[in-house]
């Protein structure tokens, strides 16, 4: 069951990052949940080490740590793949 419940809350995490993130995302279903359990594992963890709490159970840090951790790696990801103008 903790398979399970970590791709459900990665799928929502990554759908609120997704909301957040101003701008077209042309991720799909399996991409959306990935980016939230990426952003679930660095995020949350790096939240539950200042919050001083257990990176294995529900925590208020966790959560927010995990929607930041997912938000920077979309933007991360927006800013390799987006192809830049040349001016010149």
């Amino acid at each position: 069951m903790g398979i399970i419940a970590w791709i459900v809350f990665g799928f929502v995490i990554g759908l609120i990052a997704r909301a957040v993130v101003p701008g077209k995302q042309s991720l799909g279903f399996v991409m959306t949940t990935l980016l939230g359990i990426a952003g679930s594992l660095i995020g949350g963890l790096v939240a539950s080490a200042f919050a001083g709490t257990s990176g294995t159970t529900f925590q208020t840090a966790g959560f927010i740590g995990s929607l930041v951790g997912a938000i920077v790696l979309l933007v991360i990801a927006g800013m390799v793949t987006t192809p830049r103008r040349r001016t010149v």
